[in-house]
């Protein structure tokens, strides 16, 4: 990796960069971790604007950069302590609507001077009277913004349709695990050993990751699950996840006698994947790079989802597809790819290939620094 001593405009000093952040979200924060590493090992000054629960969680002075607590609210005294930061900064970047908003605020409204690279990682939807508030803010963000990133050509072309200037593509890298420590345990010991756990010896396995939030679609999961009982034998369905709708997915779990299993949060998400036959993605609304598709198509497991959003972009021809909120198409691909050893074998390849066609953390990063650069260089004199 060549390090890069000087980005500035005039050539003198390191180009000082703030990244704004709101601090709710996994995937923003996790590429901010990513971007604040990259770029603090390229010569960047990085300072990372966000709520210290989210310094807390992602170590962002453990990557190389400045951390600085600004709360995720709006109010005067926030935008205030964000403009202080952002006064002496060559270029801000700000990642989500929020976040985005606050910078806006922050380096004058309409009056930007100062570069302001916005990346859009997922569209925040709202329903009711919230909505048209949404909407406004975000038209604001993109008239605004000097280059908005669309981690998805969804996202670019909702960007473009809400009044972006420059709106590009700009996919946001799976950033990697950490390593496992050194054990003694092979991966096929260890696989087994985790079936074992979770009581799925001698049946299939599928497993589901995300927050138990109403667009992740695991009301229609436990719709397929009904169909999956008369299966001999019936598969064992296992979720990762936390949120607002586990007791009424429990109440129905257990109503309806369904094999599927609440896990709740966990920290070992690569072992559950590398466990399982197939892995499900039942979201209705998915505008991002998902991470468990991401995850699945590298740790070879062949996914289900469905073709909505960024999906489709994101898998290619390596996913069996399905309408989503469609529960008896995602039940009958389950189905099929069960008794059919060949298309999941033909899955996992298309999957190593596809995945192999996505950027890395450095080439994130390259692509970021490169319009950093555009931004703040001098144009030359002819």
């Amino acid at each position: 990796m060549t390090l890069v001593s000087s980005h500035s405009p005039h050539g003198q000093s390191p180009l000082r960069t703030v990244q704004v952040l709101g601090g709710g979200n996994a995937r923003s924060s996790t590429h901010v971790r990513s971007l604040a590493a990259g770029l603090a090992a390229r010569g960047v000054k990085v300072t990372v604007c966000a709520p210290s629960d989210a310094e807390y969680t992602y170590d962002f002075t453990g990557a190389g950069a400045d951390h600085v607590h600004v709360p995720r609210s709006s109010d005067p005294a926030s935008v205030a302590a964000l403009r202080t930061v952002c006064a002496d900064a060559d270029l801000v970047h700000a990642h989500g609507l929020h976040a985005s908003f606050r910078a806006v605020l922050a380096l004058g409204g309409r009056r930007v001077r100062t570069p302001l690279v916005v990346t859009w990682h997922d569209r925040v939807h709202a329903e009711g009277a919230r909505a048209p508030l949404l909407r406004v803010l975000e038209r604001r963000v993109m008239k605004a913004a000097t280059v908005v990133l669309g981690a998805t050509s969804e996202l670019v072309d909702g960007a473009r349709r809400a009044g972006a200037r420059d709106a590009r593509l700009g996919p946001v890298a799976l950033p990697a695990r950490p390593a496992r420590p050194p054990g003694p345990e092979d991966p096929d010991r260890l696989r087994a050993k985790v079936r074992a756990e979770l009581g799925a010896v001698e049946r299939p396995l599928l497993i589901a990751v995300g927050s138990l939030d109403r667009h992740r679609g695991y009301d229609v999961l436990l719709d397929a699950a009904r169909a999956w009982r008369r299966l001999d034998p019936a598969p064992l369905v296992v979720v990762a996840g936390q949120g607002p709708l586990r007791g009424e997915l429990q109440a129905r779990i257990e109503g309806e006698e369904l094999p599927v299993l609440l896990l709740g949060s966990r920290d070992d998400v690569p072992d559950l994947l590398a466990a399982a036959d197939l892995a499900l993605l039942p979201s209705r609304r998915e505008p991002g790079r998902s991470v468990l598709a991401q995850e699945a198509l590298h740790a070879r497991v062949p996914l289900v989802a469905g073709a909505v959003g960024g999906i489709p972009e994101l898998v290619g021809d390596a996913a069996e597809l399905v309408p989503p909120g469609n529960a008896k198409a995602l039940a009958d691909a389950v189905i099929r790819l069960l008794g059919d050893p060949v298309r999941r074998a033909g899955l996992r390849e298309r999957g190593v290939r596809q995945a192999a066609g996505w950027p890395t953390e450095d080439e994130t990063v390259a692509q970021v620094l490169s319009i950093y650069d555009e931004l703040t260089q001098p144009t030359p004199l002819l």
